[in-house]
Protein backbone atom coordinates (compact mmCIF):
# COMPACT_ATOMS: atom_id res chain seq x y z
CA UNK A 1 0.00 0.00 0.00
CA UNK A 2 1.42 3.51 -0.97
CA UNK A 3 -0.52 6.44 1.37
CA UNK A 4 0.23 10.47 -0.08
CA UNK A 5 0.18 12.60 2.92
CA UNK A 6 -0.37 16.33 1.86
CA UNK A 7 1.15 18.13 4.72
CA UNK A 8 0.52 21.51 6.16
CA UNK A 9 2.09 24.71 4.76
CA UNK A 10 3.09 26.62 7.80
CA UNK A 11 5.72 25.41 10.60
CA UNK A 12 3.86 25.10 13.30
CA UNK A 13 0.98 23.76 11.59
CA UNK A 14 3.72 20.68 10.52
CA UNK A 15 4.17 20.15 14.26
CA UNK A 16 0.60 19.60 15.14
CA UNK A 17 -0.45 17.57 12.67
CA UNK A 18 3.21 14.92 13.37
CA UNK A 19 0.27 13.66 16.28
CA UNK A 20 -2.05 12.29 13.07
CA UNK A 21 0.82 11.28 11.05
CA UNK A 22 1.87 8.92 13.90
CA UNK A 23 -1.66 7.77 14.47
CA UNK A 24 -1.37 6.75 10.26
CA UNK A 25 2.01 5.33 10.86
CA UNK A 26 0.86 2.48 13.21
CA UNK A 27 -2.37 1.92 11.55
CA UNK A 28 -1.03 1.34 8.05
CA UNK A 29 2.49 0.09 9.60
CA UNK A 30 3.98 -1.48 5.90
CA UNK A 31 2.52 0.91 3.74
CA UNK A 32 5.02 3.35 2.29
CA UNK A 33 4.36 6.50 3.26
CA UNK A 34 4.90 9.61 1.40
CA UNK A 35 5.28 13.45 2.37
CA UNK A 36 4.38 15.77 0.39
CA UNK A 37 5.10 19.66 1.42
CA UNK A 38 6.39 22.50 0.75
CA UNK A 39 11.10 23.05 0.57
CA UNK A 40 11.44 25.22 3.27
CA UNK A 41 9.75 22.31 5.76
CA UNK A 42 11.49 19.56 5.04
CA UNK A 43 13.79 19.90 8.58
CA UNK A 44 10.90 19.60 10.73
CA UNK A 45 10.16 15.65 9.95
CA UNK A 46 14.01 15.27 9.51
CA UNK A 47 14.71 11.58 11.57
CA UNK A 48 11.39 11.26 13.09
CA UNK A 49 10.59 8.00 10.69
CA UNK A 50 7.06 9.76 10.33
CA UNK A 51 7.21 9.18 6.46
CA UNK A 52 8.97 7.68 4.41
CA UNK A 53 10.38 9.81 2.09
CA UNK A 54 9.23 13.49 0.68
CA UNK A 55 7.61 15.03 -2.57
CA UNK A 56 8.44 18.69 -3.41
CA UNK A 57 4.78 21.08 -3.50
CA UNK A 58 6.20 24.17 -4.83
CA UNK A 59 3.21 26.54 -6.28
CA UNK A 60 5.22 29.49 -7.19
CA UNK A 61 8.91 27.77 -6.77
CA UNK A 62 11.07 27.76 -9.86
CA UNK A 63 11.37 24.00 -10.57
CA UNK A 64 8.48 23.19 -12.98
CA UNK A 65 8.60 19.56 -11.71
CA UNK A 66 7.33 20.71 -8.40
CA UNK A 67 4.10 22.62 -9.42
CA UNK A 68 0.59 21.54 -9.51
CA UNK A 69 0.19 19.58 -12.77
CA UNK A 70 3.80 18.13 -12.60
CA UNK A 71 3.42 16.81 -9.25
CA UNK A 72 0.11 15.25 -10.18
CA UNK A 73 1.59 12.90 -13.08
CA UNK A 74 4.26 12.00 -10.75
CA UNK A 75 1.35 11.01 -8.20
CA UNK A 76 -0.45 8.77 -10.97
CA UNK A 77 2.25 7.29 -12.27
CA UNK A 78 3.08 6.21 -8.79
CA UNK A 79 -0.34 5.10 -8.18
CA UNK A 80 -1.18 5.83 -4.68
CA UNK A 81 -4.13 3.61 -2.64
CA UNK A 82 -4.75 6.55 -0.42
CA UNK A 83 -4.37 10.65 -0.66
CA UNK A 84 -4.66 11.72 3.24
CA UNK A 85 -4.83 16.18 3.01
CA UNK A 86 -4.00 17.67 5.88
CA UNK A 87 -4.47 20.43 3.52
CA UNK A 88 -7.51 22.78 3.50
CA UNK A 89 -7.29 24.40 -0.22
CA UNK A 90 -8.70 23.16 -3.00
CA UNK A 91 -5.81 22.91 -5.37
CA UNK A 92 -4.53 20.77 -3.08
CA UNK A 93 -7.54 18.19 -3.57
CA UNK A 94 -7.46 18.59 -7.45
CA UNK A 95 -3.59 17.56 -7.51
CA UNK A 96 -4.52 14.30 -5.20
CA UNK A 97 -7.51 13.59 -7.57
CA UNK A 98 -5.59 14.41 -10.88
CA UNK A 99 -3.32 12.11 -9.34
CA UNK A 100 -5.61 9.12 -9.45
CA UNK A 101 -5.71 8.37 -6.02
CA UNK A 102 -8.09 5.62 -5.49
CA UNK A 103 -8.90 7.19 -2.03
CA UNK A 104 -8.92 10.82 -1.12
CA UNK A 105 -9.74 12.02 2.77
CA UNK A 106 -10.13 15.44 3.54
CA UNK A 107 -11.95 18.09 5.13
CA UNK A 108 -14.76 19.56 3.08
CA UNK A 109 -13.86 23.03 2.93
CA UNK A 110 -13.03 25.59 -0.61
CA UNK A 111 -15.93 23.61 -2.66
CA UNK A 112 -13.55 20.55 -2.70
CA UNK A 113 -16.16 17.96 -1.39
CA UNK A 114 -16.41 16.29 -5.13
CA UNK A 115 -13.18 15.56 -5.33
CA UNK A 116 -12.95 13.72 -2.21
CA UNK A 117 -14.01 10.01 -1.68
CA UNK A 118 -14.75 10.55 1.90
CA UNK A 119 -15.32 14.51 2.73
CA UNK A 120 -15.36 15.14 6.63
CA UNK A 121 -17.34 17.78 8.00
CA UNK A 122 -15.17 20.84 9.41
CA UNK A 123 -16.28 22.41 12.84
CA UNK A 124 -17.15 25.94 11.93
CA UNK A 125 -14.67 28.71 11.75
CA UNK A 126 -16.68 31.23 14.22
CA UNK A 127 -15.60 29.15 17.21
CA UNK A 128 -11.58 28.84 17.59
CA UNK A 129 -11.01 24.94 18.08
CA UNK A 130 -7.81 23.29 18.24
CA UNK A 131 -6.06 22.34 14.97
CA UNK A 132 -4.29 19.64 16.37
CA UNK A 133 -8.04 17.71 16.93
CA UNK A 134 -8.86 18.50 13.69
CA UNK A 135 -5.63 16.90 12.18
CA UNK A 136 -6.52 13.89 14.29
CA UNK A 137 -10.00 13.84 13.37
CA UNK A 138 -8.40 13.14 9.63
CA UNK A 139 -6.70 10.06 10.82
CA UNK A 140 -9.65 8.64 12.60
CA UNK A 141 -11.57 9.12 9.74
CA UNK A 142 -8.85 6.42 7.86
CA UNK A 143 -9.22 4.19 10.38
CA UNK A 144 -6.84 5.14 12.88
CA UNK A 145 -8.07 4.36 16.56
CA UNK A 146 -10.04 6.65 18.15
CA UNK A 147 -8.84 7.07 22.11
CA UNK A 148 -11.28 6.19 24.76
CA UNK A 149 -9.83 7.75 27.97
CA UNK A 150 -8.77 11.18 28.54
CA UNK A 151 -5.07 9.76 29.19
CA UNK A 152 -5.24 8.16 25.74
CA UNK A 153 -6.64 11.49 23.78
CA UNK A 154 -3.83 12.93 25.78
CA UNK A 155 -1.07 11.03 24.94
CA UNK A 156 -2.97 10.78 21.00
CA UNK A 157 -2.11 14.41 21.21
CA UNK A 158 1.97 14.33 22.16
CA UNK A 159 4.07 15.73 19.17
CA UNK A 160 7.05 14.08 18.24
CA UNK A 161 10.34 15.61 16.74
CA UNK A 162 13.87 14.72 16.05
CA UNK A 163 17.11 16.43 15.92
CA UNK A 164 20.05 15.11 13.35
CA UNK A 165 23.27 14.62 14.92
CA UNK A 166 24.61 17.33 12.80
CA UNK A 167 22.46 20.11 13.98
CA UNK A 168 23.60 18.94 17.51
CA UNK A 169 27.06 19.04 16.99
CA UNK A 170 26.52 22.57 14.90
CA UNK A 171 24.57 24.03 17.92
CA UNK A 172 27.33 22.43 20.14
CA UNK A 173 29.87 23.88 18.43
CA UNK A 174 27.92 27.86 18.77
CA UNK A 175 27.93 27.50 22.92
CA UNK A 176 31.04 26.37 22.93
CA UNK A 177 32.60 29.50 21.05
CA UNK A 178 29.95 32.05 22.41
CA UNK A 179 29.28 31.29 26.19
CA UNK A 180 31.87 31.42 29.11
CA UNK A 181 30.79 28.28 30.36
CA UNK A 182 30.06 26.34 27.57
CA UNK A 183 26.40 26.44 28.51
CA UNK A 184 27.18 24.41 31.88
CA UNK A 185 24.28 26.84 33.54
CA UNK A 186 21.83 26.56 31.57
CA UNK A 187 20.13 27.89 28.17
CA UNK A 188 17.06 30.21 27.72
CA UNK A 189 16.21 30.34 24.26
CA UNK A 190 14.46 33.72 22.75
CA UNK A 191 11.96 33.04 19.25
CA UNK A 192 11.25 36.87 18.43
CA UNK A 193 10.11 36.23 15.18
CA UNK A 194 7.00 35.07 13.35
CA UNK A 195 5.89 34.56 9.47
CA UNK A 196 2.68 35.29 9.98
CA UNK A 197 3.17 38.98 10.01
CA UNK A 198 3.88 42.27 12.57
CA UNK A 199 0.99 41.30 14.71
CA UNK A 200 2.62 39.18 16.67
CA UNK A 201 5.54 40.78 17.06
CA UNK A 202 6.78 41.73 20.87
CA UNK A 203 9.31 44.69 20.47
CA UNK A 204 12.81 43.99 20.30
CA UNK A 205 13.50 46.62 23.03
CA UNK A 206 11.43 44.03 25.57
CA UNK A 207 13.34 41.34 24.40
CA UNK A 208 16.35 42.35 24.73
CA UNK A 209 15.37 43.45 28.27
CA UNK A 210 14.37 40.09 28.97
CA UNK A 211 17.24 38.85 28.23
CA UNK A 212 19.57 40.46 29.88
CA UNK A 213 16.94 40.25 33.35
CA UNK A 214 16.86 36.66 32.56
CA UNK A 215 20.87 36.93 32.19
CA UNK A 216 21.60 38.62 35.28
CA UNK A 217 18.98 36.91 37.26
CA UNK A 218 19.56 33.17 36.23
CA UNK A 219 22.82 33.25 35.05
CA UNK A 220 22.27 31.76 31.91
CA UNK A 221 23.32 31.23 28.59
CA UNK A 222 20.34 33.54 26.29
CA UNK A 223 19.85 32.49 22.67
CA UNK A 224 17.83 34.79 20.33
CA UNK A 225 16.88 32.52 17.46
CA UNK A 226 15.58 33.83 13.97
CA UNK A 227 15.23 32.45 10.78
CA UNK A 228 17.24 33.86 7.27
CA UNK A 229 14.71 36.83 7.51
CA UNK A 230 15.07 37.75 10.98
CA UNK A 231 18.81 38.25 11.32
CA UNK A 232 18.70 41.85 11.88
CA UNK A 233 16.17 41.37 14.38
CA UNK A 234 17.78 39.28 16.35
CA UNK A 235 21.42 41.02 15.99
CA UNK A 236 19.00 44.16 17.55
CA UNK A 237 17.87 42.32 20.36
CA UNK A 238 21.49 41.52 21.18
CA UNK A 239 22.55 45.21 20.75
CA UNK A 240 20.45 46.75 23.13
CA UNK A 241 20.83 43.90 25.22
CA UNK A 242 24.31 44.97 25.93
CA UNK A 243 24.92 42.03 27.81
CA UNK A 244 27.67 38.83 27.55
CA UNK A 245 25.63 36.23 28.36
CA UNK A 246 22.72 37.31 24.94
CA UNK A 247 24.18 36.41 22.10
CA UNK A 248 22.38 35.27 18.61
CA UNK A 249 22.40 32.60 16.10
CA UNK A 250 22.49 35.42 13.55
CA UNK A 251 26.23 35.01 11.83
CA UNK A 252 25.37 30.73 11.61
CA UNK A 253 24.27 29.13 8.48
CA UNK A 254 20.92 29.04 9.54
CA UNK A 255 18.51 25.85 9.42
CA UNK A 256 14.84 25.00 11.42
CA UNK A 257 17.01 21.67 11.99
CA UNK A 258 19.78 24.10 14.13
CA UNK A 259 16.55 26.19 15.87
CA UNK A 260 14.99 22.73 16.88
CA UNK A 261 18.44 21.64 18.09
CA UNK A 262 18.81 24.76 20.16
CA UNK A 263 15.58 24.36 21.63
CA UNK A 264 16.21 20.86 22.28
CA UNK A 265 18.93 22.22 24.87
CA UNK A 266 17.04 24.91 26.38
CA UNK A 267 15.87 25.12 29.93
CA UNK A 268 13.22 27.34 28.57
CA UNK A 269 11.66 28.85 25.71
CA UNK A 270 10.15 31.91 25.37
CA UNK A 271 8.68 32.69 21.98
CA UNK A 272 5.97 34.74 19.97
CA UNK A 273 2.90 32.38 18.47
CA UNK A 274 5.14 31.41 15.88
CA UNK A 275 6.40 27.98 14.40
CA UNK A 276 9.33 27.26 15.98
CA UNK A 277 6.97 27.77 19.44
CA UNK A 278 5.87 23.95 18.87
CA UNK A 279 9.88 22.62 19.08
CA UNK A 280 9.59 22.60 22.73
CA UNK A 281 6.45 20.17 23.25
CA UNK A 282 8.04 17.58 21.50
CA UNK A 283 11.50 17.95 23.51
CA UNK A 284 9.85 18.39 26.76
CA UNK A 285 11.04 22.02 26.87
CA UNK A 286 8.84 24.65 29.12
CA UNK A 287 7.64 27.32 26.90
CA UNK A 288 6.11 30.88 27.78
CA UNK A 289 4.24 31.96 24.40
CA UNK A 290 3.35 35.74 23.83
CA UNK A 291 0.03 35.87 22.09
CA UNK A 292 -1.41 39.55 20.69
CA UNK A 293 -3.93 38.87 17.76
CA UNK A 294 -4.14 35.31 17.54
CA UNK A 295 -6.98 32.96 19.60
CA UNK A 296 -5.10 30.78 22.00
CA UNK A 297 -7.51 27.60 21.38
CA UNK A 298 -6.99 27.79 17.34
CA UNK A 299 -2.80 26.28 18.57
CA UNK A 300 -3.51 24.71 21.72
CA UNK A 301 -1.73 21.44 22.21
CA UNK A 302 -2.71 20.46 25.37
CA UNK A 303 0.82 20.56 26.32
CA UNK A 304 1.21 20.57 30.25
CA UNK A 305 5.14 22.48 30.32
CA UNK A 306 3.38 25.50 28.47
CA UNK A 307 2.39 29.26 29.86
CA UNK A 308 0.22 31.49 27.92
CA UNK A 309 0.37 34.88 27.98
CA UNK A 310 -2.13 36.76 26.45
CA UNK A 311 -2.93 40.80 27.09
CA UNK A 312 -6.65 41.39 27.60
CA UNK A 313 -7.30 43.92 24.98
CA UNK A 314 -10.91 45.18 23.79
CA UNK A 315 -10.20 44.57 20.11
CA UNK A 316 -9.02 41.45 20.40
CA UNK A 317 -7.64 38.25 19.43
CA UNK A 318 -8.66 39.89 15.44
CA UNK A 319 -7.09 37.51 14.13
CA UNK A 320 -4.90 39.63 11.51
CA UNK A 321 -1.39 39.94 10.30
CA UNK A 322 -1.04 43.61 10.91
CA UNK A 323 -2.72 45.92 13.90
CA UNK A 324 -5.72 47.22 12.31
CA UNK A 325 -6.05 49.82 14.68
CA UNK A 326 -2.49 50.95 14.13
CA UNK A 327 -1.92 50.58 18.04
CA UNK A 328 -0.49 46.92 18.57
CA UNK A 329 -1.40 47.30 22.39
CA UNK A 330 -2.28 43.18 22.75
CA UNK A 331 1.67 43.19 22.03
CA UNK A 332 3.41 46.31 22.60
CA UNK A 333 2.19 46.47 26.34
CA UNK A 334 2.39 43.01 27.36
CA UNK A 335 5.13 44.19 30.15
CA UNK A 336 8.57 42.98 30.36
CA UNK A 337 7.88 42.16 34.23
CA UNK A 338 4.60 39.61 33.45
CA UNK A 339 6.83 37.81 31.13
CA UNK A 340 9.76 37.23 33.90
CA UNK A 341 7.50 36.21 35.97
CA UNK A 342 6.48 33.57 33.97
CA UNK A 343 9.84 32.48 33.32
CA UNK A 344 11.20 32.74 36.69
CA UNK A 345 8.50 30.31 37.67
CA UNK A 346 10.20 27.27 35.30
CA UNK A 347 13.82 28.30 35.73
CA UNK A 348 13.16 28.66 39.97
CA UNK A 349 11.84 25.27 39.66
CA UNK A 350 13.61 23.53 37.23
CA UNK A 351 17.41 25.85 37.58
CA UNK A 352 18.76 22.91 34.71
CA UNK A 353 17.38 20.11 32.25
CA UNK A 354 19.67 17.40 32.29
CA UNK A 355 19.30 16.65 28.29
CA UNK A 356 20.36 13.27 26.88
Amino acid sequence: MKIALFCPNWVGDLVMATPALRAVRRRFAKAEIVGILRPHLLDVLDGTRLIDRTLIHDPRGANPAHRGWALSRQLRAEEFDIALLLTNSFRTALIAWAGGAKERVGMARDARRWLLTQAVEPKSRKQPHPVIDEYLRLAYALGCPVPKTSAAQQDARRMELATSFEDEQRFSRFVSRNSADGGAGGIVCLNPGGAFGAAKHWPSSSFAELGRLIADKYAKQVVVLCGPAERGLAREIVHEANHPQVVSLAAEQLSLGLTKAAIRRADLLVTTDSGPRHFAAPFGVPVVTLFGPTHIAWSETFYPKAIHLQLAVDCGPCQQRTCPLGHHRCMRELRVDRVLQAAGKVLEQIPRRVVA
